[in-house]
């Protein structure tokens, strides 16, 4: 084991590209088929990558917050839609 190495897993160098991108080996991946989308966090010095799957809700939740649109908002709009209307 390398002294380097938290793990006695064998290491791939990964090359970071001056876009901030890395390519990740087959190696490491091949494990994990299905997943495009990886969580990145930060741990004791170490970038982190967790397989994720992204569903609709997900993309839905992503995009009411992007424009702003809390909980609150959707339950008023949710009261709004269910409330009694008037007879014509």
């Amino acid at each position: 084991m390398f002294p380097y190495f938290a793990t006695e897993e064998p290491s791939v160098l990964a090359k970071l590209t001056s876009k901030n991108q890395i390519t990740l080996p087959k190696a490491v991946i091949a494990d994990f088929p299905d997943s495009l989308y990886f969580d990145v966090t930060k741990e004791n010095g170490r970038i982190v990558l967790t397989p994720v799957r992204v569903t609709r809700a997900d993309s839905v939740r992503a995009k009411l917050s992007e424009l702003g649109i809390t909980e609150a908002d959707m339950a008023g709009a949710v009261a709004w839609a269910r409330r009694p209307r008037e007879s014509s």
